[in-house]
This record gives C-alpha cells, structure tokens and sequence, in this order.
C-alpha cells in the first residue's frame, strides 16, 4: 500500500490527480480486502489513467433525494474487471470506484436505509419490511440480490421480484405488502453503462423531505461496504414476488379505463409495442390484448438486453428508439406505436396521421391529449359535475406545458405545479390521502378504485391526471410514480376514443388547440462528462442567478424566478423545496426554464410559446411562427451559454 500511496501522492503533485482522487481510492482500499479493487487501481496507475481515475474517485458517488445513479461500466475496463467476460459487451465485474454504481455502494446505500428505517419504526415496534425490483440493465439482478441480502440479514423484511419487473409495479407492492420502504435497481433510459438505485417510502413515492435528507446522512455515515450479519433469529425474511402480484396489479390498471364501450368499438384498431429490450411487455402487451386491444411486439427488441443493442439510446423520447417499431407498424398497416424505456416508467407514442404517415407526439401533446380526454369523460359521465369539479385535480410540473393548466382551469378544476420529478407528485397524493378521515384511511388501499374516488371527492382531492414533459404520465393514485404501464392503456383508449369520431389524432390535437389555444414546447440540453464537466454545469447553472440576462433573443426579460432561493409557494401554499432551476419570463409570452439534470452529466433548458387566440385558419400560420420563435431561442441560449462558461 505504501508504495501505491507514493506513486499516487506523486501524481497529485504533478497535477494527475485529484487530492480528493487519492483520498477516496485508499479509503475504499482500507476498508475492503476484494481482490478486484486493487488490481483494478494498480492496473489504471500502471497504464497512467488519470482522468479514468478522477471520474472514479474524486468524490463518493452522491445519494441524492432519489437514490443513487452512476456508471457501472468503465469507460476503460480494466483486465480484472473483465475476468472471464474479456472481450464482451457486459465485463464479469462492475466498475470499480468510489463515484460508480457498484457493489460498495449498495451495500452501503442498504446499509444506511436500513439504519434510518429501523429508526423510523422504533416507537412504533414492527419489523421494516422493503420491496425490492430491479430492471433488465447489466448487474441488475445481481445489485437486487445484495440489497435482498444486506437488508435481510440487517433485520429487514424482503419482498424481492422474481425476475426483472417495472419501476411502477415496485411502487404499487410497496403499498400493496405495506413495506416500509421500495427500492428499485435502474438507471431510467441512461446509456448501458450506467445503472442506479431508487429509495421509496411507505407510501410507495420516491423519498422527499424529511426522510430525503435524514437517509441520506445515514447512508453517508457508511464507511465501508463491510457489515455485521445479525443472529439468525434477528434476520429478516425473504419473500419472492411473481405472477400473482402481477395479476393484482393488471386487475387495478383495468380500472383506468374510462369507456369500455370505445375500446369495444375498435378493435380493428392495430397497436404495435416495444419494450425496447426492458420490462414494459410484461405488464402492458397481456394488459392491452386483455382489454381487447390488437397488440404486436417488435420481436428484436422483445428479449431483455442491458446492451440495448437494436438502439442508440433505450429513451422512448427519441425518434431513434421506435425506428424498428415504426417499421413494423408500416408493415402491418398498424394505427399506434407505444415504446417504454428499460424500467417502464416513461412511454412514448407514434400515431397515423390524417395523410396516413407515422408521427410521432411529444411528451407534453401525449400528456395533453390524456388530460384533455380524462377530464372531458369525466364530465361527461357526470363523476364530475358543477357541485364537485373543483375537487378534481390535474398536477403537472413547472417544466410540462401550460396547456394542461389551462385545460384544468377552464373545465373548473385544480391545477397544482410543481417541482421537476415525479416524487412531487407522489408527495401530493400523499398529501390528498392523508386528508381522507381515519376510518377510510385505514382501508384505503384494499378498497375499490370508485370507492376511492368517491371519498377524495367527498373529502379532498380526486386525482384526474398527473404528468411531466418527459414521457411521464399517471392516471390513479394506486401507484405513486410515473407508470408507462397504466399511460399505455390510457393512451390506446384515447386513440380508440379519437378513431370512433372518425379523427386520427393530429386532428383531435387541434380539436384541442381551437378550444384552449396553441401551445408549443422545445426541449434541449449541454452535456459536460466528468469531474470538469460537474463543474461547468454547476458553474453555468450558478450563473443565470449571479448574472442574469436582461434581454434574450430581442425580447426583454419581464421576470426571474430563482427557485434555488426557497420560499416559493405553490397555488395550495405549499412551499417548494428548494432547487436549482431558474424561469425567465420574456416581453413576447415566451418562457425558458434552466436546470441540472438530477440524473444524468447535462444541464437542461425548456422553452416555451403560446398564441391564446388561434382560428382554424390560422392554426398553420401560427405554428410554423412558434416554431421559428423557439428555434431562435434555443440558438440564442447556446451561443449564450458558450459565453458564460466556454
């Protein structure tokens, strides 16, 4: 060690190294005797893989409010971490490193939320029990196992899946097997080298405050991945989850279903479905053939791959990753395409259009279409009426269109903004359920989905539709997180709805847009990797607040909101945690939102435009001028953005 520790002090000294670098490699070093790690160091210091070795060490790969997300794959492997996988696409053993996904941080991770929940629980006396899901990523099953194994033998309960399952189907057995806590093993739609480690409470949300932080200072008292097993006595139990809970879960998706009698109509209609090489087909093709739906599957992309062979990016949000389900559709003369990313908790949609030709929709034309539907039907059906209509709630993010705003308002419904990332909307229905009174609580998950919908709207807030520009989506309140499984139903029920008035859904879209306004979204991002990287990000991201512009692409800057100063209330007065996100408001009606991204090496803008008064013989006119207005924009915002950082 001693010799290690020289030749690593001397590159510090030359400027290769980190201090922080050095530091955080004899730490991890002194605390573990794995064979792998060492071989793996002295292999990088061999071959001179500084900045290998500075995206590795120079810091302990943060638990953030929702988990843990990093690279599980080098970007050099070492021979030691090949092992007998030399020369594949998936090495034998994860990336060794203090900033990676590997298995010293799960079991410190586990460590940590298994401290904080026993804490939790101890006035109260049960044993905690947590769920457990992992995706179909490369060392998946294998982090689920260890989570399964450090919290068992720490005194934890363990519902573990059988097999890969989806992000949503951990939320609902988390309260389905009234666990203390949920942790699900993905890493979204990132590239395939990384992977990461999601926490959810009891509620089957993603952590917020106050558990966030108290969580992540337990884990962050980890020193080491090394634990003390309890006596056997003292250990938790391990139970499997399978079909059964499967069918449990598809039985409660049925139930957002709105009109069968739609869906019965139109059964020619013709769905192509891709899982892009992840969970959504286990849930979702049963669920759609169930209901009646003609659903195809993309045959190359059926068989789980943590490589994501067939695609650049497994992100349903890219063009790119339904190319081959497209295809298939055209082939088939199919009217709908559905992709979901690896953990199915994003979906996205391709449709025929009124000239016959595959488009596809954005994120918030998929979640406005969704919201337009449910609260019409809604209201149609009389669940909501003039007495109770302010009872129903639509909740969207900051960054998610206005549109679904404006439709909530002008149908007399509440309409609640909040923070990027669908916690915050787990946190409200949270929120809404706590105030029903006792006795229903009580029951509240057992009892039937109308059941459930009469007490929110006799007693608080009825959930219509929740979603985020990201391909996120959420119809009830049995899950609490985005749920490509339940957005699949829903959406293919919107199709049928529009293809029975004899409407393909651009022209429902525009429907849409005569009754409430034109609206339209751009999305784009900077990528900066590694250790600089994190700093320019940070350091643009500080500087919209430091050094706001007072002009932006010829129109003034009418007003800035810094959402990392606090103290920002929401429209029920609740104040927003704070968040390192800043909205400009220009002179022309046009609005950016700025943020790092909380799970991938990039900082994000949002743009936005809006024409409130279009005709139906201005509605082309009016688009392509939108278009224009956010193309010039986003080149405005990136020439800017080279001047504040290089």
């Amino acid at each position: 060690m001693s010799d290690l520790r020289e030749t690593l002090e001397h590159a510090v000294q030359e400027d290769q190294l980190l201090a922080n670098t050095v530091a955080n490699i004899l730490h991890l070093l002194s605390g573990s005797n794995n064979p792998v790690y060492r071989a793996a160091i002295d292999e990088l210091v061999e071959n001179e893989a500084w900045t290998e070795l500075n995206d590795r060490f120079f810091k302990a790969l943060a638990f953030g409010t929702g988990g843990l997300r990093g690279r599980t794959i080098g970007k050099i492997v070492t021979r030691a971490e090949a092992g007998s996988q030399a020369g594949g696409i998936c090495p034998a053993f994860p990336c060794v490193g203090t900033n990676a996904m590997n298995f010293y941080n799960i079991s410190r991770a586990t460590q940590g939320l298994v401290h904080y929940i026993k804490e939790y629980l101890a006035k109260n006396g049960p044993r905690p029990g947590i769920a457990v899901a992992h995706d179909t990523r490369f060392f998946s099953r294998q982090f689920g196992e260890l989570t399964a194994k450090v919290a068992t033998e720490s005194g934890c309960d363990v519902f573990l899946f059988e097999s890969a399952r989806s992000t949503p189907e951990l939320s609902f057995a988390v309260r389905h097997t009234n666990s203390t806590a949920g942790i699900v093993i993905t890493a979204s739609h990132n590239p395939p080298h990384d992977n990461g480690y999601k926490v959810y409470f009891a509620d089957g949300a993603q952590i917020v405050e106050p558990h966030a932080r108290a969580i992540i200072d337990r884990v962050n008292k980890v020193a080491s991945e090394v634990y003390e097993p309890l006596p056997k006595s003292q250990q938790g139990t391990l139970v499997s989850l399978g079909s059964e809970l499967d069918d449990v879960y598809k039985a409660r998706l049925r139930t957002l279903v709105l009109r069968p009698d739609v869906i019965v109509s139109q059964k020619e209609l013709k769905i192509v479905f891709t899982p892009i090489h992840g969970t959504g087909a286990i849930i979702s093709v049963p669920a759609l053939r169930e209901l009646g739906f003609q659903v195809l599957t993309v045959p190359e992309q059926d068989k789980p791959d943590g490589s994501f062979q067939t695609v650049k990016s497994p992100n349903p949000e890219n063009a790119e990753a339904l190319t081959m389900a497209i295809a298939l559709a055209e082939t088939e003369k199919a009217d709908l395409v559905i992709g979901t990313d690896p953990d199915s908790d994003r979906m996205g949609v391709a449709y025929r259009d009124q000239s016959g030709r595959m488009q596809l929709l954005t994120g918030n034309q998929i979640g406005s279409l969704l919201a337009y539907y449910r609260t019409k039907t809604f209201k149609g059906q009389g669940v909501l009426n003039d007495q109770n209509r302010a009872r129903g709630v639509i909740l969207k993010t900051l960054v998610t269109t206005d549109l679904q705003k404006t439709i909530a308002q002008r149908e007399g419904l509440h309409c609640v903004e909040t923070l990027t990332g669908f916690k915050y909307i787990g946190a409200k229905l949270e929120k809404y359920e706590a105030a029903l009174p006792a006795e229903i609580r009580k029951a509240y998950r057992a009892l039937p989905e109308q059941e459930t919908r009469s007490a929110r709207l006799k007693h608080s807030y009825f959930y219509v539709f929740g979603g985020e520009e990201s391909y996120g989506y959420s119809g009830a309140d049995f899950v609490r997180d985005k749920d490509a499984n339940g957005a699949a139903i829903m959406f293919a029920e919107v199709a049928a709805y529009a293809r029975s008035n004899g409407m393909t859904l651009d022209q429902l879209l525009d429907q849409i847009y005569l009754e409430y306004g034109y609206y339209q979204e751009k999305s784009g991002s900077l990528a900066f990797e590694g250790a600089e990287g994190a700093d320019k990000i940070r350091r643009l991201a500080d500087s919209y607040n430091a050094n706001p512009p007072s002009e932006i692409d010829n129109s003034q800057v009418v007003a800035v909101k810094d959402f990392a100063a606090g103290e920002i209330p929401d429209v029920e007065g609740d104040i927003l945690p704070r968040e390192k996100m800043t909205i400009f408001e220009l002179a022309d009606a046009r609005r950016i939102a700025v943020r790092p991204s909380g799970t991938e090496s990039k900082i994000k803008f949002y743009l936005f435009a809006k024409n409130s008064n279009v005709s139906k013989d201005s509605l082309v006119e009016t688009r392509a001028s939108l278009a224009a207005a956010l193309d010039s924009l986003w080149a405005w915002l990136q020439e800017d953005a080279k001047n504040r950082v290089g």
